[in-house]
């Protein structure tokens, strides 16, 4: 036979979840963390565009309204609390700042700051580098890569998204418990319309509309498409309206449309009003000069192409037909979605099926000591925060559920 090594608890995935399972752990337990990539944290690094939204700071109750899942959530959200997140760092002299939307930064504004502090508090764990785990047996106790014995593993190997971060949706097929569909969270939307003469603009405060759902945000016009958080966080509704698993077939057609509200502060009557009054008062003005008024100067050319009305029109030469055009267009812009710009999903949407995991100690229903925390669950959040909320919240829980007998 050959030599395991033998531990109390290994934990798969050195990520947030994974890390914070390790530092909830009991200390007096030999604990091992398993990483495939040769250091920790790597999609940590590149959260909140490398200065990491840690955390959201809206109220608990609130908060959780703000998943699918709350109720599964709940217990580990009132475990592991923001105070006590960021206590933990703050006991190491790093403080945070809270920017628009409740958002959560380090002072420093650098992710490194983070991560530096997190494997501090690992520093009697045992961590085993470019080490991938293929299979794992379950006799009496767990026997991973028949060279490892554990009589508990916890699973937070992360989702398929951002491959080059290691997440590579490994951990889903480990264990025999279900996997719900795989698809693209957060993700930047590609249209059929080519945007790339307006890269660059933003459109700021607008509501964008999907079917019955909306929200308020700013939309980025990039080369292939839209992005932005308002636009992020639509795409994880039209991921879960749409039927696929990327695991099957990463390559989706979409047909959707997008209706976005340039001026969600008039409504479409106030607007009506308006055009009549101005198109009288203000008769010569050219309408490209006029939208100023409620559209960002780059975008009204495009804005006024797609209508096909020339931007040297004069107010009173507008008829009416134009003029509906104009405000229907203003409050419900379209724009045709063709696919998902996958490379850049910031998350995975789907991932163990939490109906086999008690939400009270993230342990499985099927697997005695087997837990599963992070991304590698089904749940997953708005962009702002709530993504690592759930990593650290359900990776504490299952460290602390764990090192109980």
């Amino acid at each position: 036979m050959i030599n395991l090594e033998e531990f109390d608890i290994a934990i798969i995935g050195g990520g947030p979840a994974g890390i914070m399972a390790a530092i909830a752990a009991s200390a007096d337990l030999n604990i091992v963390l398993l990483e495939k990539n040769s250091s920790l944290g790597s999609k940590l690094l590149i959260t909140g565009g490398g200065r990491c939204n840690i955390t959201n700071e809206k109220p608990i109750k609130k908060l959780l309204n703000s998943f699918h899942d709350k109720n599964f959530l709940k217990h580990s959200f009132y475990t592991f609390t923001n105070e006590m997140l960021l206590d933990l760092f703050r006991n190491r002299g790093l403080d945070f700042i809270v920017e628009d939307n409740n958002r959560v930064f380090p002072e420093t504004e650098k992710s490194q700051d983070i991560l530096a502090i997190l494997k501090y508090y690992l520093k009697d764990i045992t961590i085993k580098y470019n080490y991938e785990v293929s299979d794992i047996k379950k006799e009496d106790n767990f026997i991973i890569n028949n060279d490892i014995i554990a009589e508990k593993v916890i699973i937070a190997t992360g989702g398929a998204t951002f491959p080059k971060t290691g997440s590579t949706g490994d951990g889903y097929y480990l264990t025999d418990n279900p996997v719900t569909d795989i698809k693209y969270g957060l993700v930047p939307l590609i249209t059929k319309k080519d945007l790339s003469d307006i890269a660059g603009i933003t459109l700021y405060d607008v509501v964008i509309k999907y079917k019955t759902f909306k929200i308020k945000g700013n939309v980025l016009i990039s080369h292939v498409g839209l992005t932005g958080p308002g636009i992020l966080n639509v795409s994880s509704e039209i991921s879960r309206n749409t039927d696929y698993n990327i695991l099957d077939n990463d390559d989706i057609e979409l047909d959707e449309v997008l209706s976005v509200d340039l001026c969600p502060d008039v409504s479409q009557e106030e607007l009506r009003v308006k055009f009549t009054n101005d198109f009288q008062d203000k008769g010569k003005t050219f309408i490209k000069n006029y939208l100023k008024y409620f559209l960002t100067n780059n975008f009204i050319k495009f804005f006024l192409e797609h209508l096909e009305i020339d931007g040297e029109t004069q107010l009173s030469r507008i008829n009416k037909k134009q003029k509906n055009k104009l405000i229907e267009s203003l409050k419900n812009f379209k724009f045709e979605i063709s696919g998902f710009n996958k490379d850049l999903s910031h998350v995975t949407l789907g991932g163990i099926n939490i109906e086999n995991i008690n939400p009270k100690t993230m342990e499985s229903t099927i697997t005695d000591n087997l837990y599963f925390a992070g991304e590698v669950l089904e749940p997953v959040g708005p962009t702002g925060g709530y993504n690592l909320k759930i990593a650290f919240s359900t990776g504490y829980l299952a460290g602390l559920s764990a090192s109980k007998e």
